[in-house]
């Protein structure tokens, strides 16, 4: 039924070049990139397929490539039921999908016109856009320190743990130190799964009971401030709108076109 899919003027159509699955109905995808698609790190693209009902369905998912990568690459759950991830899920290699030409989003560091810390909270799969920024040579020389805190609710699903691990290891000191960590909610973090990053800070709480209690801080060794902090915020809502509160005991205020601020966030659903 994909074999329908053709480009127009708004989308064009790519292929499956590769998928890997991180833990049950948790996967990866790369697809070819058109040559003159262009993005920036922390932005999304909107994907087409044809569902079992005959019907175009487009979803939004955070692109994890590197602004210079020749495949584009997306970091997704499958939904049970979903219009989408029904048809995604039965794809190959091989297989087509339609890009739409527009790059959309606005959760980009470029968004900070100051700052010496940066701060990535991420829950799931909100993870995503975080690689594609730390996949990015510019923001190690834009910020000082880079924190980046993974959320989810069983240890299995950490995804892109290695390539964290090896980033930590090479930016320990210059030109920026990257700190990780990881924290499930639902079972305690002792084996590490390969692929999830074996070495990496790793605790027990939602990242909002963590940065409360103080527990966040002090692994991180950092101090969420308004003076130095710049905080993305991407995932479930529930974290979302909690930690705009919290952001905002501590003086902090979200980005907006005409006024600088010290966060910026993007909900997953």
């Amino acid at each position: 039924m994909q074999s329908a899919l053709q480009p127009n003027d708004r989308a064009t159509r790519e292929t499956i070049t590769a998928i890997h699955h991180w833990a049950p109905g948790l996967y990866s995808f790369k697809t070819t990139r058109p040559a003159e698609y262009r993005f920036s790190a922390g932005q999304y693209a909107r994907l087409g397929l044809i569902n079992g009902a005959g019907n175009l369905v487009w979803r939004a998912y955070s692109i994890v490539s590197a602004t210079t990568d020749t495949e584009l690459e997306y970091y997704l759950i499958d939904v049970p039921g979903g219009a989408f991830t029904s048809a995604l899920r039965h794809l190959a290699p091989g297989e087509p999908i339609l890009l739409d030409r527009q790059s959309h989003g606005v959760m980009t560091p470029e968004r900070f016109i100051d700052g010496e810390d940066l701060w990535m909270l991420a829950t799931g799969t909100g993870l995503g856009p975080f690689i594609s920024i730390l996949r990015e040579p510019a923001v190690w020389q834009r910020f000082r320190h880079l924190l980046l805190v993974h959320s989810v609710r069983h240890a299995e699903e950490f995804a892109y743990g290695d390539e964290l691990w090896e980033l930590q290891r090479k930016y320990a000191v210059e030109p920026a130190t990257l700190r990780i960590v990881q924290t499930s909610t639902r079972s305690s973090v002792i084996n590490p799964a390969p692929g999830t990053g074996a070495g990496l800070a790793r605790l027990n709480g939602r990242i909002t009971t963590l940065l409360k209690n103080g527990e966040l801080e002090r692994h991180a060794g950092l101090v969420l401030q308004p003076e130095k902090s710049r905080v993305m915020l991407c995932g479930n809502p529930a974290m979302t709108d909690e930690m705009r509160e919290l952001l905002k005991a501590r003086g902090m205020r979200p980005c907006r076109r005409e006024l600088p601020g010290q966060y910026v966030a993007e909900n997953y659903w």
